[in-house]
């Protein structure tokens, strides 16, 4: 039955106008809508909804990700807006936080401003 059906993405903030600030002006998404529960963005097809929370317990690992053509050149446009990548000790990461996997992807991942880890695929 939901084979067909759209899906919509769920990421917890705290703040409104940082989480607008990070999604629509840093990550270049657009505000599709907002209510007093969310804020609503286009990703790529896909509504991502923000919703905002008293109190947020960032998980230990990725919530979102973006699968891109040329993750050199995304995060490269993407540390220049001042994101700041995670780097791991016991991952052989490049000089850009990229981390390639054993199928052959690359993988690279950023907090947004609340802790939520997000990520950059560029498929093998």
């Amino acid at each position: 039955m939901l084979t067909s059906m759209p899906i919509v993405a769920f990421v917890a903030v705290t703040e409104r106008e940082r989480a607008r600030a990070f999604y629509a002006d840093i990550l270049g998404l657009k505000l599709t809508g907002e209510d007093d529960f969310a804020l609503m963005f286009d990703a790529g097809g896909t509504m991502l909804r923000l919703a905002l929370v008293e109190q947020l317990q960032p998980q230990g690992f990725t919530i979102l990700g973006w699968i891109v053509p040329d993750i050199e050149a995304a995060a490269r446009d993407l540390t220049a807006r001042g994101v700041e990548f995670k780097r791991y000790e016991w991952m052989d990461q490049d000089e850009l936080g990229t981390w390639r996997s054993p199928s052959g992807a690359r993988v690279a991942w950023f907090p947004d401003p609340f802790g939520n880890t997000l990520s950059l695929t560029q498929l093998a």
